[in-house]
């Protein structure tokens, strides 16, 4: 096993090379990229400085164009003014030195423009998984052991509803019905955190929090709500038709004891293995849903870093996103060969 678990971290060189190479290229050829944005803001501000000063308007693009020495200057300030592979092989050596670099738009370096995003989705990110784990264990029990019943159908139908449904599109709704729209003003319409919150006192920053939170943590869990709960649900009843189950029960156990000692124990093996897939989900944020809330975390910074042609960011949350689902994969096996004996590696 052990030598698996080694050929599994190798693995993990070539892959990374692979994804960031892919990403890194198509980056080059995306139009509007850094060095055409700079070039109209530089037109842009000689139309404005020529139409201010002469109050007439500019016609043709020879009065705007910028001299061939100055794109040159721009593209070598940018480092396209290299051929790709060789600004792929520079990138890389720098991220193996731990320097993704430093950010176009915020003119920092990329890791203290992340770092900062952190904990934000971490917070939401963890609080949504744990909660989801929380609700979805106990309510797939309940569908087990009454299957067939109303309740099962009518959570049911509500549980797949929740599901089809995306995230942001369920944000956008709650904001208007609870956001101080048209209807109810109950909830803030944004942000992280309430504004003063420097002024607050511990209880009023703990409720100002919630306050905030429990509109994006509510969709942020919502998505994963069908797929835990389900599957709890099913492997639960699978287990219940063992034969341990049944010797349990014929030795004069009780339900619940049956159930939550025996059966649930290792109905659970199929969800603590997804622990390691949801490393990544859970530092990597939903940018769609913080956009919509309007909260400064990774997923959102993501989001204006591809909008905004910022590539030394986009890269940074590429290595640091790619770096932790493949070590999560990793961490999945080792997770499921501990919790059940069964399985061994080759």
């Amino acid at each position: 096993m052990t030598a698996y678990f080694i050929r599994r971290f190798l693995l993990i060189i070539p892959t990374f090379i692979g994804i960031t190479l892919a990403v890194f290229v198509v980056m080059q050829f995306v139009p509007g990229g850094p060095v055409e944005r700079q070039i109209m803001r530089y037109q842009m501000a000689a139309m404005t400085g020529q139409g201010g000063a002469g109050g007439s308007s500019i016609s043709g693009r020879g009065s705007t164009a910028l001299p061939e020495e100055q794109i040159e200057e721009i593209r070598r300030y940018y480092g396209f003014d290299k051929p790709v592979h060789v600004r792929y092989a520079k990138w890389l050596w720098n991220v193996l030195h731990l320097d993704l670099g430093n950010s176009y738009i915020y003119q920092d370096p990329v890791w203290d423009v992340i770092k900062s995003r952190f904990p934000v989705s971490i917070f939401l990110g963890l609080t949504g998984f744990l909660l989801g784990y929380v609700v979805c264990i106990p309510l797939g029990v309940i569908k087990a052991v009454r299957h067939g019943s109303t309740f099962d159908f009518v959570s049911s139908v509500l549980v797949f509803l929740g599901y089809a449904v995306p995230g942001w599109a369920l944000g956008t709704a709650l904001l208007v019905l609870f956001g101080g729209g048209s209807f109810w003003n109950i909830f803030p319409l944004g942000g992280f955190r309430p504004d003063n919150w420097e002024y607050l006192s511990v209880w009023g920053k703990i409720t100002g929090q919630l306050h905030h939170m429990a509109l994006p943590v509510f969709c942020y869990m919502v998505g994963g709500f069908a797929t835990e709960t389900i599957l709890t649900k099913n492997s639960l009843m699978e287990n219940l038709g063992q034969d341990y189950v049944r010797t349990a029960f014929a030795k004069g156990l009780s339900e619940r004891r049956v159930i939550f000692v025996h059966a649930l124990r290792n109905s659970l093996i199929p969800l603590v293995t997804g622990l390691g897939h949801a490393i990544s989900l859970i530092l990597a944020g939903s940018f769609l849903i913080e956009r919509v809330f309007n909260i400064d975390g990774m997923g959102y910074l993501g989001y204006t870093a591809i909008l905004q042609r910022d590539y030394p960011v986009a890269l940074g949350i590429l290595v640091i996103g790619s770096l932790l689902m493949l070590v999560g994969n990793i961490l999945s096996d080792i997770i499921y060969a501990l919790v059940d004996p069964r399985i061994r590696f080759q």
